[in-house]
Protein backbone atom coordinates (compact mmCIF):
# COMPACT_ATOMS: atom_id res chain seq x y z
CA UNK A 1 0.00 0.00 0.00
CA UNK A 2 2.50 2.91 -1.51
CA UNK A 3 1.78 6.10 -0.93
CA UNK A 4 4.11 7.00 -4.20
CA UNK A 5 1.57 8.46 -5.91
CA UNK A 6 1.32 11.66 -3.54
CA UNK A 7 5.20 12.25 -4.93
CA UNK A 8 6.62 12.19 -8.61
CA UNK A 9 9.43 9.32 -7.84
CA UNK A 10 11.69 7.70 -10.64
CA UNK A 11 14.05 4.63 -10.22
CA UNK A 12 17.63 5.28 -9.88
CA UNK A 13 20.18 2.25 -10.23
CA UNK A 14 22.87 2.43 -7.65
CA UNK A 15 23.88 -0.23 -5.00
CA UNK A 16 22.32 0.09 -2.31
CA UNK A 17 24.24 -1.68 0.34
CA UNK A 18 27.45 -0.96 -0.98
CA UNK A 19 26.82 2.77 -1.85
CA UNK A 20 24.81 4.08 1.28
CA UNK A 21 26.70 2.03 3.55
CA UNK A 22 23.67 2.01 5.88
CA UNK A 23 22.59 -2.10 6.11
CA UNK A 24 19.03 -0.46 4.20
CA UNK A 25 17.25 -2.90 1.75
CA UNK A 26 15.31 -0.48 0.21
CA UNK A 27 14.76 0.83 -3.35
CA UNK A 28 16.15 3.77 -4.08
CA UNK A 29 13.79 6.32 -5.81
CA UNK A 30 14.98 9.56 -7.01
CA UNK A 31 15.60 12.13 -10.38
CA UNK A 32 19.29 12.55 -10.81
CA UNK A 33 20.71 15.14 -13.01
CA UNK A 34 24.04 14.02 -13.23
CA UNK A 35 27.14 12.60 -11.01
CA UNK A 36 30.15 15.14 -9.80
CA UNK A 37 33.52 13.85 -7.99
CA UNK A 38 33.19 16.20 -4.77
CA UNK A 39 35.45 19.28 -4.98
CA UNK A 40 34.87 20.89 -1.38
CA UNK A 41 37.01 23.93 -0.83
CA UNK A 42 39.70 24.58 1.81
CA UNK A 43 37.48 24.90 4.62
CA UNK A 44 35.39 21.98 5.25
CA UNK A 45 31.48 22.25 4.82
CA UNK A 46 29.58 22.56 7.68
CA UNK A 47 26.44 20.51 8.51
CA UNK A 48 23.24 20.70 10.65
CA UNK A 49 21.11 18.17 12.04
CA UNK A 50 17.46 19.21 13.17
CA UNK A 51 15.68 16.40 14.46
CA UNK A 52 12.35 16.08 16.32
CA UNK A 53 12.05 15.68 20.23
CA UNK A 54 15.35 14.17 22.15
CA UNK A 55 12.86 12.69 24.85
CA UNK A 56 11.63 9.75 21.97
CA UNK A 57 14.02 7.22 21.63
CA UNK A 58 13.63 7.07 18.07
CA UNK A 59 15.47 10.65 17.69
CA UNK A 60 18.19 9.85 20.33
CA UNK A 61 19.41 6.75 17.87
CA UNK A 62 18.91 8.88 15.21
CA UNK A 63 21.53 11.32 16.74
CA UNK A 64 23.84 8.83 18.08
CA UNK A 65 24.36 7.22 14.63
CA UNK A 66 24.67 10.54 12.93
CA UNK A 67 27.55 11.66 15.91
CA UNK A 68 29.24 8.68 15.04
CA UNK A 69 29.50 8.94 11.44
CA UNK A 70 30.48 12.54 11.86
CA UNK A 71 33.40 11.49 14.16
CA UNK A 72 34.77 8.99 11.85
CA UNK A 73 34.65 11.78 9.36
CA UNK A 74 35.50 15.10 11.31
CA UNK A 75 38.11 15.49 8.87
CA UNK A 76 35.63 15.89 5.75
CA UNK A 77 32.68 18.50 7.64
CA UNK A 78 31.82 19.84 10.89
CA UNK A 79 28.30 18.97 12.05
CA UNK A 80 26.20 19.88 15.06
CA UNK A 81 22.15 18.15 15.56
CA UNK A 82 19.72 19.68 17.61
CA UNK A 83 16.57 18.79 18.87
CA UNK A 84 13.00 20.06 20.37
CA UNK A 85 12.11 19.87 23.75
CA UNK A 86 9.00 18.08 23.20
CA UNK A 87 6.94 16.62 20.19
CA UNK A 88 4.62 19.70 19.50
CA UNK A 89 8.09 22.54 19.96
CA UNK A 90 7.52 23.49 16.10
CA UNK A 91 8.88 27.24 16.98
CA UNK A 92 12.42 25.09 18.54
CA UNK A 93 12.89 23.95 14.79
CA UNK A 94 12.07 27.48 13.21
CA UNK A 95 14.68 28.77 15.02
CA UNK A 96 17.51 26.08 14.38
CA UNK A 97 17.24 26.61 10.81
CA UNK A 98 17.62 30.57 11.25
CA UNK A 99 20.58 29.85 13.54
CA UNK A 100 21.60 27.39 10.90
CA UNK A 101 21.41 30.21 7.90
CA UNK A 102 23.00 32.58 10.29
CA UNK A 103 25.84 30.67 11.23
CA UNK A 104 26.38 29.96 7.71
CA UNK A 105 25.80 26.10 7.71
CA UNK A 106 26.55 24.75 4.14
CA UNK A 107 23.96 21.76 5.00
CA UNK A 108 21.06 21.33 6.63
CA UNK A 109 19.62 17.65 7.19
CA UNK A 110 15.83 18.05 8.32
CA UNK A 111 13.46 15.89 9.83
CA UNK A 112 10.01 18.42 10.16
CA UNK A 113 7.77 18.41 13.06
CA UNK A 114 5.19 20.25 10.82
CA UNK A 115 5.26 19.49 7.15
CA UNK A 116 3.20 22.45 6.39
CA UNK A 117 4.78 25.31 8.56
CA UNK A 118 8.40 24.18 8.27
CA UNK A 119 8.11 24.71 4.42
CA UNK A 120 8.69 28.83 4.61
CA UNK A 121 11.58 28.75 7.01
CA UNK A 122 13.47 25.73 4.68
CA UNK A 123 12.72 28.03 1.85
CA UNK A 124 14.39 30.87 3.26
CA UNK A 125 17.92 28.35 3.74
CA UNK A 126 17.37 27.15 0.48
CA UNK A 127 17.54 31.16 -1.10
CA UNK A 128 20.32 31.90 1.04
CA UNK A 129 22.71 29.16 -0.65
CA UNK A 130 21.73 26.31 2.13
CA UNK A 131 21.35 22.73 0.85
CA UNK A 132 18.39 21.17 2.71
CA UNK A 133 18.15 17.34 2.68
CA UNK A 134 14.63 16.53 4.11
CA UNK A 135 14.47 12.85 5.80
CA UNK A 136 11.99 10.55 8.47
CA UNK A 137 8.70 13.27 7.40
CA UNK A 138 7.97 14.55 3.91
CA UNK A 139 7.18 18.16 3.97
CA UNK A 140 4.26 18.41 2.15
CA UNK A 141 3.67 18.55 -1.77
CA UNK A 142 1.31 21.87 -1.73
CA UNK A 143 3.73 23.78 0.90
CA UNK A 144 7.20 23.06 -0.77
CA UNK A 145 5.01 24.37 -4.26
CA UNK A 146 3.36 27.54 -2.12
CA UNK A 147 7.39 28.43 -1.00
CA UNK A 148 8.79 27.89 -4.16
CA UNK A 149 11.11 24.87 -3.59
CA UNK A 150 11.78 21.31 -5.09
CA UNK A 151 13.45 19.27 -2.21
CA UNK A 152 13.86 15.21 -2.80
CA UNK A 153 12.47 13.36 0.67
CA UNK A 154 15.08 10.64 1.85
CA UNK A 155 12.71 8.28 4.07
CA UNK A 156 10.44 5.50 4.48
CA UNK A 157 7.09 4.51 3.41
CA UNK A 158 5.14 5.29 6.46
CA UNK A 159 2.02 4.31 5.44
CA UNK A 160 3.30 0.52 3.81
CA UNK A 161 5.06 0.55 7.68
CA UNK A 162 2.30 1.24 9.23
CA UNK A 163 0.05 -1.43 7.03
CA UNK A 164 3.14 -4.54 8.17
CA UNK A 165 1.83 -3.62 11.90
CA UNK A 166 -2.02 -3.30 11.13
CA UNK A 167 -1.84 -6.39 9.08
CA UNK A 168 0.09 -8.29 11.89
CA UNK A 169 -2.82 -7.32 14.39
CA UNK A 170 -5.59 -8.38 12.01
CA UNK A 171 -4.12 -11.77 11.67
CA UNK A 172 -3.82 -12.74 15.34
CA UNK A 173 -7.07 -10.86 16.32
CA UNK A 174 -9.05 -12.27 13.15
CA UNK A 175 -11.84 -11.44 11.45
CA UNK A 176 -13.98 -8.64 13.28
CA UNK A 177 -11.29 -7.45 15.41
CA UNK A 178 -12.39 -4.76 17.94
CA UNK A 179 -9.18 -1.98 17.44
CA UNK A 180 -8.36 1.87 18.30
CA UNK A 181 -6.29 3.99 16.86
CA UNK A 182 -3.41 5.86 18.78
CA UNK A 183 -2.15 8.96 16.05
CA UNK A 184 0.89 11.23 15.79
CA UNK A 185 0.88 14.83 15.35
CA UNK A 186 -2.19 15.97 13.08
CA UNK A 187 0.66 18.76 11.60
CA UNK A 188 3.07 15.80 10.66
CA UNK A 189 2.33 14.29 6.84
CA UNK A 190 3.91 10.65 8.52
CA UNK A 191 1.13 10.44 11.17
CA UNK A 192 -1.47 10.94 8.08
CA UNK A 193 0.30 8.03 6.42
CA UNK A 194 0.01 5.99 9.60
CA UNK A 195 -3.04 6.03 10.28
CA UNK A 196 -4.20 5.43 6.43
CA UNK A 197 -1.52 2.25 6.50
CA UNK A 198 -3.71 1.17 9.86
CA UNK A 199 -7.46 2.02 8.05
CA UNK A 200 -5.87 -0.38 5.00
CA UNK A 201 -5.27 -2.86 7.44
CA UNK A 202 -8.43 -2.38 9.41
CA UNK A 203 -10.33 -2.40 5.67
CA UNK A 204 -8.66 -5.64 4.52
CA UNK A 205 -8.56 -7.45 8.02
CA UNK A 206 -12.43 -6.83 7.75
CA UNK A 207 -11.50 -5.16 11.60
CA UNK A 208 -13.99 -3.22 14.01
CA UNK A 209 -12.61 0.44 14.23
CA UNK A 210 -13.82 1.74 17.82
CA UNK A 211 -12.33 4.83 18.35
CA UNK A 212 -9.49 6.76 16.78
CA UNK A 213 -7.25 9.99 18.55
CA UNK A 214 -3.82 11.79 18.54
CA UNK A 215 -1.61 11.10 21.30
CA UNK A 216 1.44 13.74 19.68
CA UNK A 217 3.42 11.03 19.85
CA UNK A 218 4.35 11.03 23.36
CA UNK A 219 4.11 8.25 26.14
CA UNK A 220 2.54 10.11 28.86
CA UNK A 221 -0.43 11.29 26.65
CA UNK A 222 -0.50 8.14 25.29
CA UNK A 223 -1.36 6.50 28.92
CA UNK A 224 -4.10 9.24 28.88
CA UNK A 225 -6.06 8.16 25.95
CA UNK A 226 -5.34 4.64 26.47
CA UNK A 227 -6.87 4.99 29.31
CA UNK A 228 -9.83 6.89 28.59
CA UNK A 229 -10.12 4.08 25.83
CA UNK A 230 -10.05 1.18 28.56
CA UNK A 231 -13.26 2.96 30.41
CA UNK A 232 -15.18 4.20 27.44
CA UNK A 233 -14.87 0.81 25.65
CA UNK A 234 -14.99 -2.61 27.45
CA UNK A 235 -14.27 -4.89 24.77
CA UNK A 236 -11.08 -3.59 23.22
CA UNK A 237 -8.85 -6.12 21.53
CA UNK A 238 -6.07 -4.71 19.71
CA UNK A 239 -3.81 -0.94 19.73
CA UNK A 240 -2.43 0.41 16.66
CA UNK A 241 -0.08 3.19 17.66
CA UNK A 242 1.43 5.43 15.74
CA UNK A 243 4.77 5.14 17.13
CA UNK A 244 6.62 3.70 19.92
CA UNK A 245 6.57 6.56 22.40
CA UNK A 246 3.32 6.19 22.28
CA UNK A 247 2.75 1.82 22.55
CA UNK A 248 4.98 2.40 25.52
CA UNK A 249 2.13 4.66 27.15
CA UNK A 250 -0.27 1.76 25.82
CA UNK A 251 1.16 -0.87 27.50
CA UNK A 252 1.40 1.25 30.92
CA UNK A 253 -2.57 1.77 30.78
CA UNK A 254 -2.39 -1.73 29.82
CA UNK A 255 -0.77 -2.93 32.72
CA UNK A 256 -2.44 -0.61 35.18
CA UNK A 257 -5.73 -2.03 34.02
CA UNK A 258 -4.28 -5.90 34.64
CA UNK A 259 -4.57 -6.09 30.51
CA UNK A 260 -1.23 -6.37 29.31
CA UNK A 261 -0.90 -9.32 27.06
CA UNK A 262 -4.24 -10.20 26.76
CA UNK A 263 -5.14 -6.45 24.73
CA UNK A 264 -2.52 -6.68 21.81
CA UNK A 265 -0.40 -3.65 20.60
CA UNK A 266 1.84 -2.48 17.46
CA UNK A 267 3.84 0.29 17.07
CA UNK A 268 6.42 1.94 15.04
CA UNK A 269 10.15 2.44 15.43
CA UNK A 270 11.49 -0.46 17.13
CA UNK A 271 13.06 1.38 19.85
CA UNK A 272 14.72 -0.51 22.54
CA UNK A 273 12.39 -0.21 25.03
CA UNK A 274 9.92 -1.96 23.26
CA UNK A 275 11.68 -4.80 22.23
CA UNK A 276 11.30 -7.12 25.95
CA UNK A 277 7.56 -5.84 25.75
CA UNK A 278 8.14 -7.75 22.65
CA UNK A 279 9.60 -10.37 23.60
CA UNK A 280 7.49 -10.96 26.96
CA UNK A 281 4.11 -10.65 24.78
CA UNK A 282 3.10 -7.16 26.44
CA UNK A 283 3.45 -5.82 22.30
CA UNK A 284 2.70 -7.83 19.85
CA UNK A 285 4.70 -6.45 16.91
CA UNK A 286 6.56 -2.83 15.73
CA UNK A 287 8.40 -1.65 12.37
CA UNK A 288 12.01 -1.01 11.94
CA UNK A 289 12.57 2.47 9.79
CA UNK A 290 16.24 2.73 10.57
CA UNK A 291 16.66 5.87 12.40
CA UNK A 292 20.36 5.85 12.77
CA UNK A 293 20.90 5.20 9.09
CA UNK A 294 18.35 7.36 7.58
CA UNK A 295 20.42 10.53 9.31
CA UNK A 296 23.87 9.26 7.95
CA UNK A 297 22.48 8.92 4.57
CA UNK A 298 20.82 12.25 5.04
CA UNK A 299 24.54 13.70 5.20
CA UNK A 300 26.16 11.70 2.45
CA UNK A 301 23.52 13.40 0.38
CA UNK A 302 23.58 16.40 1.22
CA UNK A 303 27.08 16.50 0.61
CA UNK A 304 26.58 15.05 -2.85
CA UNK A 305 24.38 18.12 -3.20
CA UNK A 306 27.17 19.99 -2.07
CA UNK A 307 29.88 19.15 -4.88
CA UNK A 308 27.33 19.51 -7.43
CA UNK A 309 24.36 16.85 -7.42
CA UNK A 310 20.88 17.61 -7.92
CA UNK A 311 17.73 15.38 -6.07
CA UNK A 312 14.13 15.39 -6.84
CA UNK A 313 11.67 13.08 -5.69
CA UNK A 314 11.74 10.21 -3.12
CA UNK A 315 14.62 8.36 -1.73
CA UNK A 316 12.74 5.33 -0.85
CA UNK A 317 14.48 3.93 2.65
CA UNK A 318 13.57 0.41 4.21
CA UNK A 319 10.82 -0.88 6.47
CA UNK A 320 10.48 -4.00 8.52
CA UNK A 321 7.98 -6.34 10.69
CA UNK A 322 9.56 -6.48 14.16
CA UNK A 323 8.43 -9.30 16.03
CA UNK A 324 9.09 -11.95 18.96
CA UNK A 325 11.00 -14.40 16.48
CA UNK A 326 13.04 -11.42 15.25
CA UNK A 327 14.49 -10.60 19.02
CA UNK A 328 16.21 -14.13 19.93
Amino acid sequence: MSNSTKRDSVLISAPRRAALKLGLAGTLMLALSCSVTPAFAASKPKVGLIMKSLSNEFFKQMKAGADKYAAENKDKFDFKAVGMKDERDFAAQVDAVENFVTQKYDIIVVAPADSKAMATPLAKAVKAGVKVINIDVPLDADAKKAAGIDLAFFGPDNREGAKLAGDALAKDLGLGGKVVILEGNPEADNAKERKEGFMDSISSGKLQLLDSKTAHWETEEANTVMTNFLTKYKDIQGVMAANDSMALGVVKALDAAGQSGKIKVVGFDNIPPVQPLIKDGKMLATVEQYGAEMAVMGIKYGLRELAGEKFTGWVKTDVKLVTAKDLK
